[in-house]
């Protein structure tokens, strides 16, 4: 069982009469990466801004590898390293003098400084700019020194928002895999709208929506949330005319060329496998069928619409 990093525990926050989260509870484990979803004031800014400590919420906990941030902020804060979506850089000092800067910041003893920056240089592939000012850094490479700030101090907890954001897809790729690389050692929580990218760099996904949770799970479990109302078909030869008469979860069939179709059903593979008998009993040679899946962007707007937990 992988040890816990982050615990969450029926999180509630209001501004004046107005929640803007509700009974939010999830769990974050070492060697993860969680990707936090939501639509602009679904909830998501409110829960990231009290799990990093900025504001204390109504009701509820965070416990980070135990420590209640409400109780004891300053031990829990030292668990956790923070990248905001605007790297918090001073582009006037050299990379390594701002390392140097940020391990002060936390109060890193003098003595542990040294080696502290280089393993975060060398974590985020940017020791050989070292001496060079930030400022002449092309924005790919001031992420990764952002990036670097954020674990200068080790912490079990590292929470990134819209790290890729403004990004060319070149220092999107390379960003990516310095994340993928954290997560060997540290939990990363990710925050973004760009689902591709939760996609491609994510173990699991959290999605809040009018301040409740709407879906915990996998990236697996995210794709196929929605269930598929279509079935893709092609043939080797066919009638003119493809029904399925006699399957009552059959809507509608409609050709795309000469030896394809899509099958519109109502009840997604149950539904698949009696259309298949159908075509195979009628010798149509069935090449190829599968059931066409929702997108994440559709899954994300369908899931923008419900209320309460779904995993």
């Amino acid at each position: 069982m992988s040890e816990t990093v982050v615990s969450i525990q029926n999180l509630s926050h209001r501004y004046s009469r107005d929640w803007a989260i509700r009974d939010i509870n999830f769990e974050i484990y070492k060697n993860e990466i969680l990707g936090f979803l939501g639509s602009n004031g679904a909830g998501k800014s409110t829960t990231m801004n009290i799990l990093c400590g900025v504001l204390k919420p109504t009701e509820g906990s965070v416990l980070i590898a135990g420590v209640d941030i409400g109780k004891h902020p300053v031990a829990a804060k030292k668990l956790i390293g923070f990248l905001p979506q605007k790297a918090p850089l001073y582009t006037e000092l050299t990379v390594k003098e701002y390392l140097r800067y940020a391990a002060q910041l936390r109060l890193m003893p003098a003595k542990d400084i040294p080696r502290a920056i280089n393993r975060a240089m060398e974590k985020c592939g940017i020791t050989h700019y070292q001496h060079r000012l930030i400022s002449n850094l092309s924005g790919g490479y001031q992420q990764r020194v952002g990036l670097a700030q954020a674990i200068i101090h080790d912490p079990l907890l590292v929470v990134l928002d819209e790290p890729t954001n403004g990004l060319d897809p070149n220092s999107i790729r390379e960003v990516r895999k310095v994340i993928k690389a954290l997560s060997t050692e540290h939990a990363v929580i990710l925050s973004t709208h760009i689902l591709p990218e939760v996609e491609l760099t994510c173990d699991k996904v959290n999605m809040v929506e009018k301040g409740k949770l709407v879906f915990s799970g996998t990236i697996e479990g995210f794709k196929n949330h929605v269930r598929p109302e279509s079935l893709i078909l092609e043939f080797d030869a066919v009638p003119d005319v493809v029904t399925f008469p006699s399957i009552a979860e059959v809507e509608e069939v409609i050709k795309l060329h000469q030896q394809k179709y899509r099958v519109k059903v109502t009840s997604g593979e149950a539904a698949a496998q009696k259309v298949m008998k159908v075509c195979i009993e009628n010798g149509w040679g069935l090449k190829e069928a599968y059931l066409e899946r929702y997108s994440l962007e559709e899954v994300f707007a369908q899931l923008s619409q419900k209320e309460g937990v779904a995993g």
